[in-house]
């Protein structure tokens, strides 16, 4: 699952803009590291039958890439005469992909969660829904499924997804004698708890802050008290950004790193969040679905929770989504839908177990929901109602460049109000674009 809240536009338009500027001849790679073929149809034996090549370009790697394939070889065998070639990008996927668009030979298929930046070059699926009841869009979570528009269409179908919750360390909390969290507990009990759980002399902390946050995954909590970083229109900043509300969910995290029940991690020279909690150091982590296996194997007695609550506020989730598209450019649309439709079919989603499913009827029939550890991440799924920044505004990456500098500044201690007043006066140029 291509991890959304920690990537988020880390490259930024502006290397995107620059790639596509600068490589209108560059050819994708195909997964063995030599140019891919255009995705027309190829010769296949003596006979003059051809064969129709799809592609499909993915940035995950490893265990996860390796189900890709395995998905595309399913479809191959229901579907002879067809060659699905996995394009693997990794961490090279935007520089590669916008180098394909910008050359006129993109993927067939590709991941894609960025609807803002890629929308004009990805086909609109609206009517491909619409002829073909097949696809069941009914049976996806629609949260999920508005993680797909931008401007009113629908750009892609979901493949995966992780909201983030609370994971815990039973084995601390009950040295401790501290209650184990439950769906209602408050920001308050948040606090406490963390603090009771630090052990300074054995190095164990309540909570762990990351030193440089993703601002995607802290929407959801500027969202639980109330506020949010843009107005639901896209156009206003100034009373958002920097209101009371938004300064407030800051200030939570930099002040449990002041009054050290939170450590500081994830920066330059400072520890990793996941580690600690593998090491049984830290009774509380943030975190998504992507780390439960890698705690299980490190045999860590841990739990699952929602996120707390702001007092007489409902709690808000955000979604790391992984999607898949179909590129505008494509010169075998039908059958890249029929593709794209497999991908997103329940036997494939359970071929995914890196993932959550995102199919109801999968959900229901595994009961996932109902799972300890699992049904956390669908109940915060279920919270998952606001619009994110980026597909509000065309010029949020800008924006966020400001907000991002003035959030690190305020987890090293500084005051929250003052920098989001910075942020807001010296982004509001963006708005006027």
């Amino acid at each position: 699952m291509k991890k959304v809240a920690s990537k988020w536009m880390a490259a930024g338009m502006a290397l995107l803009l620059a790639v596509v500027a600068g490589c209108s001849q560059a050819q994708p790679a195909g997964t063995d590291g030599t140019s891919s073929n255009t995705g027309a149809t190829t010769p296949a034996s003596s006979d003059k039958k051809e064969t129709v090549t799809l592609r499909f370009a993915t940035w995950d790697t490893d265990q996860m890439l390796k189900i890709q394939q395995d998905i595309a070889k399913q479809f191959e065998q229901k579907n002879p005469g067809v060659k699905v070639q996995v394009e693997a990008y990794a961490d090279g996927f935007d520089q590669k992909l916008v180098a394909a668009f910008g050359a006129k030979n993109p993927p067939d298929v590709m991941y894609m969660w960025d609807f803002p930046t890629y929308n004009a070059s990805l086909e609109p699926l609206d009517e491909y829904v619409k002829k073909d009841p097949s696809v069941a869009i009914d049976d996806f979570y629609q949260g999920l499924l508005n993680y797909n528009r931008f401007d009113g269409k629908l750009f892609g179908l979901p493949a995966g997804f992780s909201t983030r919750v609370v994971f815990y360390n039973k084995k601390l909390f009950n040295e401790a004698n501290v209650p184990l969290p439950t769906d209602d507990w408050t920001w308050e009990d948040f606090k406490s708890a963390a603090k009771q759980l630090t052990v300074r002399e054995k190095k164990q902390y309540g909570f762990a802050v990351r030193s440089e946050p993703d601002t995607y995954d802290l929407q959801q909590f500027v969202w639980s008290n109330g506020s949010s970083f843009i107005s639901p229109d896209g156009k206003t900043i100034e009373g958002y950004m920097n209101s009371k509300e938004t300064a407030e969910a800051l200030q939570i995290f930099s002040d449990l790193a002041k009054d050290k029940s939170a450590l500081l991690v994830g920066g330059k020279n400072q520890q990793s969040g996941n580690d600690l909690f593998k090491a049984s150091k830290l009774a509380m982590y943030d975190n998504g679905v992507w780390s439960l296996e890698s705690y299980k194997k490190a045999n860590v007695d841990f739990g699952t929770v929602v996120m707390p609550q702001f007092p007489g506020k409902p709690g808000k989730g955000v979604i790391a989504t992984s999607s898949v598209s179909i590129a505008k450019d494509s010169k075998n649309k039908e059958l890249a839908w029929e593709f794209l439709k497999f991908f997103v079919s329940s036997d494939a989603i359970k071929m995914r177990t890196s993932d959550l499913p995102v199919r109801i009827s999968v959900v229901q029939e595994k009961k996932l929901d109902q799972d300890p550890l699992y049904a956390p991440f669908y109940k915060t799924l279920e919270q998952s109602t606001d619009t994110p920044a980026f597909l509000l505004n065309p010029h949020w990456n800008e924006i966020n460049r400001n907000l991002s500098a003035a959030v690190n500044a305020i987890m090293m201690g500084q005051n929250a109000e003052e920098l989001l007043n910075k942020a807001v006066k010296d982004s509001q140029k963006f708005l006027e674009k």
